[in-house]
Parts: C-alpha cells; structure tokens; sequence
C-alpha cells in the first residue's frame, strides 16, 4: 500500500468521518457520497439529478449538517423571482435610508430543489454565484462566505412546467450525480431504519468550518504528473472531435475533471494522481456537459456512452 503524506492522510480521514455522518441517514451509496465530497474540496457545486423519492434532498440536507456551515434551501417553482434568490434593497422609513435584505442564496450551503422548475431568467441568477461566489444587486456587489457550495436537484422525468438548464449553467456544476435505486438489502434496511419513525435525525457536525477550508487547499498540492496531465486534456479534447457530440467539454471541465481527480486521489490515500483517477472523474465530470446531436440520440445514445467509448479508445499513459 502506498504511504500517503500527512496532507492526503488527513483529507482522508476528515472525509471519512463525513461519509460516515451521511450514511446515518442514507443507506449505502458510498460512492455517490465520495462523489459530492469531491465536488466540496474541490470548491465546486453538485447537480443531483434522479427519479423522486431517491434521497436526494435527504442527502443534499445531510451533507449540510455534517459540514456544521451555514445552510437555506430555496424550493424553485415557475414564479420565483431572482430577488428571492439574490436578496433586495427595501427602504427603511424608521431610518429613512435603504437597506439591503440578504436572500437564502448568501449562506454557505445553498440547496437548490427541483432547479429546473424555476424560469431561466430565476436560473441565471445564480450564474455569477456559481462562478465567481459573489451577488450583484442595483450595482453593488456582495462576496460570499467560504466555503460556498451549490447542490441542485432536478427530476429527469418531469417534463411539465419545467426549464431545462442551459449550458452555461450545466458546466458551472462540476459534477452530476445519480442516486440510483437501492438493492433489495439496502431497501430492506431502509424500512428497518425508518420503521417507527419516518422524520430524519439531525446530525451533529463532524468538520468545522477551518478544517474543510484546510482540506480544500491540500487538495491543490495533489501531484499531477505530466503524462497524466496530458491525458486529462486528450480526454476532453476528445469530446470536442466526437461525431455524436455537438457541443463537447469546455476548458472549465478540463479544469473540474483536473481537480476532481486530485480529490479522488486524495480521498484514496495517495498524493499523486493515477489514470484510474482520471477515469473514475470522466463521466460525473463531463457527461451532464455534452450536448448530443440529433441524429445520436435517435440512435439511442446517452453522453455516458460517448465517455466510455472514449476512455476505451485512448492509450493509458504510463504511470511512472
């Protein structure tokens, strides 16, 4: 087994202890769990998309809890205004002035439920959020408090009085995850779980607030070799050429799949990245950002195939 530095080792306990306080209220699903630590020290937001009645506003709430910050939830209906994302100046008669009034969206934890049921013009507020971790409102400009982070849900098969996402909104997410359906074990120990009560426990932080921001900078020091490096970038390049694509990775996901492979690393033990790093990312990373052309998907393909056929076709560099 290799020897992790001090860094990577308390990365990985740390993220532990987090999956471990998730797991209290969701069964199993480690590797969804690993996934939405990831996209946290790697200073990025989550879209969790999947069927209802999957856990993913569970999950999203669980994560919150664990990391002991600041935590809102907006619920996205077609009404919804930005001002009731960003926040809005009102005018104080006691002290004859105005005031800015603070929206859900200035907390370190944001859940965003059912995105996608908001109207596009309610969507883009949370563009330069995302990106630059700050708010504008009648020209004045607000920073976030670190850490900051987005986790999203949308229902894939509800079509009715929903908006689908843009592409500049897609790739501000570094990840997308799925929860997928239990196993019959798992149902199983859902029911003995919740079988007196159906309300989740509260979970008591197991991170603070100088220690996830610790573990967010040690990520960065994740050694990257040259050849690996080179095999992130052919990586994306690839989607960019791909027949069945019409629009492929943009540099931002060279960048996301690039750090998330750091964190995969990381959350493993190691301070270097391998290949297999680099393939675990790929498709969480980049295939909620491919737009398929017209004539893939009458063939019936799906992103996740165009990312594995993909990593099936390149070389794997060798490790040195």
């Amino acid at each position: 087994m290799v020897q992790a530095s001090n860094g990577a080792a308390r990365l990985q306990g740390t993220a532990s202890k987090l999956r471990e306080s998730i797991q209290e209220v969701i069964v199993g699903k480690s590797e969804v769990i690993d996934l939405a630590i990831i996209a946290l020290i790697c200073k990025g937001h989550v879209l969790v998309e999947d069927v209802p009645g999957t856990g993913k506003t569970t999950m999203s709430k669980a994560l919150a809890q664990s990391l002991g910050c600041t935590f809102s939830r907006i619920q996205f209906t077609p009404d919804l205004m930005p001002t009731d994302v960003l926040g809005v100046n009102f005018f104080n008669q006691k002290a004859g002035d105005f005031e800015f009034r603070s929206g859900p969206i200035f907390s370190q934890v944001l859940l965003a439920d059912e995105i996608n049921r908001a109207t596009p013009r309610t969507q883009s507020a949370l563009l330069e959020a995302m990106q630059e971790r700050q708010a504008t409102v009648d020209g004045v400009t607000r920073r976030f408090r670190e850490p900051f982070l987005v986790m999203a849900t949308q229902n894939p098969v509800e079509l009715e009085g929903t908006f689908p996402l843009p592409e500049a909104q897609l790739d501000r997410f570094i990840v997308r995850i799925k929860l997928g359906y239990p196993s019959p074990e798992e149902e199983s120990n859902i029911l003995l779980r919740f079988e007196r009560d159906t309300v989740l426990p509260d979970l008591d932080a197991v991170t603070s607030e100088d220690e996830l921001m610790e573990m967010q900078d040690s990520v960065t020091r994740i050694k990257v070799d040259d050849v690996v490096r080179d095999y992130i970038v052919s990586v994306v390049q690839s989607t960019r050429t791909n027949d069945a694509l019409a629009l492929g990775g943009s540099p931002r996901a060279t960048l996301g799949l690039y750090k998330t492979s750091q964190a995969h690393a990381a959350l493993d033990g190691r301070d270097f990245v391998t290949p297999d790093d680099v393939k675990a990312m790929a498709e969480p990373v980049l295939s909620h950002r491919l737009i398929m052309t017209s004539g893939a998907r009458l063939r019936g393909l799906v992103p996740e195939q165009i990312v594995s056929g993909i990593l099936s076709s390149l070389p794997v560099p060798i490790e040195r």
